[in-house]
Formats: structure tokens, C-alpha cells, sequence
């Protein structure tokens, strides 16, 4: 839950729309209208459980996706995953387990284990909040297990954004801002997950 200072803060910086998944003021906004895309992946159910395999428990790789639905307007993806049920810092951003930019439009999956690095061999830019690679969850065994949402971002441009030129918290930031006004479509999958009992 963001407190009222965030939520102020959220607003004045124009990213609350984003987070929250509506549409921009339509002063940020062009005229086109948002796709919605079918993202899904052979390794869970929308709202199942996410293997071992693609946790920090198991062998920690990312989770194969497929997508289809993109606009013919589309010039990059971008991806971001999170986990909804865990805040970090003053408790009001969630954790960022990957973010993946400048997926090339042409793309229609991400096979399982992309490699790490800041910039792979397709243009593609990744970071996560300990890294230039995917950061499987890890929710702990007590307590209900926690929400891992994967959203597909259709974009119009590409992002000129480095991938090591700032931390993670102000790259995220910073791509979230020039997300802004260029989305044309969005797919949307959350899988949980929490570790097994010792």
C-alpha cells in the first residue's frame, strides 16, 4: 500500500499512471490506441506457481515468454518484473527482479536463461535491483507466497537509456519516464511463488 507522500510523489513525477497500469494524462498521451498483448509462458499458469527451476532457490534462470498482439506501430519491448508483496527501501517501491529494454520489436519470446550481462548481442538492456541479469523470487517459507508480476510494454520508440550509468532504482526510474506518451500496448502475467519448508 503506497502512503499518501508517495502517491504525492508518484504523481508529481508522472509515473503513477505507469505503476498502476492506466493511461497517462492525455496531455502525455498520443492519439493511438493501447493493444492488449497475450504474454504468457510454458513454464507457469497466469496466477500459478512459478517452478524451482526460475527461483533463487533453484537454478535461478529466467523463465521462458511468449508474446503476441503487438501493434504494427511497435519499435521496442520492454519488460519489467517485480514482486508485488515486498517493498524495499522507505517501503514504498516493490523489488525489481528484472527489467529488460530495447527487446527488439521484431521479437515475439525470450527463451528461458538469457544470459546475464548489461547489453546483450540484440540491442537488449537488462538490470535488476542486485544486477545485470535476471533475480529469480525468493519469497520466504512463512507467510503466503508472494506475487511475481511480469508486464510487457509495447513501445513506439527505442530507449536511449544506458544500463549501468546509474543504480538500478534510478535506471527503472528513468526508463519508466521515457516509457511515458510511447506505450502502445501492454501484456500482463503473474505467476507466486515462495520457498519450500526446510
Amino acid at each position: 500500500m503506497l502512503s499518501a507522500r508517495s502517491v504525492g510523489r508518484l504523481l508529481t513525477a508522472g509515473l503513477l499512471p505507469l505503476l498502476l497500469g492506466v493511461a497517462a494524462p492525455v496531455a502525455a498521451q498520443r492519439p493511438a490506441p493501447r493493444a492488449v498483448l497475450s504474454l504468457s509462458s510454458p513454464a507457469f499458469a497466469d496466477g500459478g506457481l512459478i517452478p524451482a527451476a526460475h527461483a533463487q532457490t533453484g537454478r535461478d534462470v529466467s523463465p521462458p515468454l511468449t508474446w503476441s498482439g503487438v501493434p504494427d506501430s511497435t519499435r521496442s519491448f520492454v519488460l519489467i518484473v517485480r514482486d508485488l508483496d515486498a517493498l524495499v527501501g522507505d517501503a514504498t517501491d516493490d523489488v525489481l527482479h528484472w527489467m529488460a529494454w530495447n527487446i527488439p520489436a521484431t521479437a515475439t519470446s525470450l527463451r528461458a536463461g538469457v544470459p546475464s550481462g548489461a547489453q546483450l548481442d540484440n540491442g537488449m538492456r537488462q538490470i535488476s535491483i542486485s544486477g545485470p541479469y535476471y533475480r529469480g523470487p525468493a519469497a520466504p517459507a512463512s507467510g503466503p507466497p508472494h506475487h511475481y508480476v511480469f508486464e510487457l510494454y509495447a513501445l513506439d520508440v527505442m530507449l536511449n537509456i544506458a544500463p549501468t550509468a546509474m543504480s538500478p532504482a534510478a535506471t527503472r526510474e528513468a526508463v519508466l519516464r521515457a516509457m511515458t506518451g510511447h506505450i502502445r500496448g501492454k501484456g500482463v502475467l503473474t505467476g507466486r511463488y515462495q520457498r519450500p519448508l526446510p
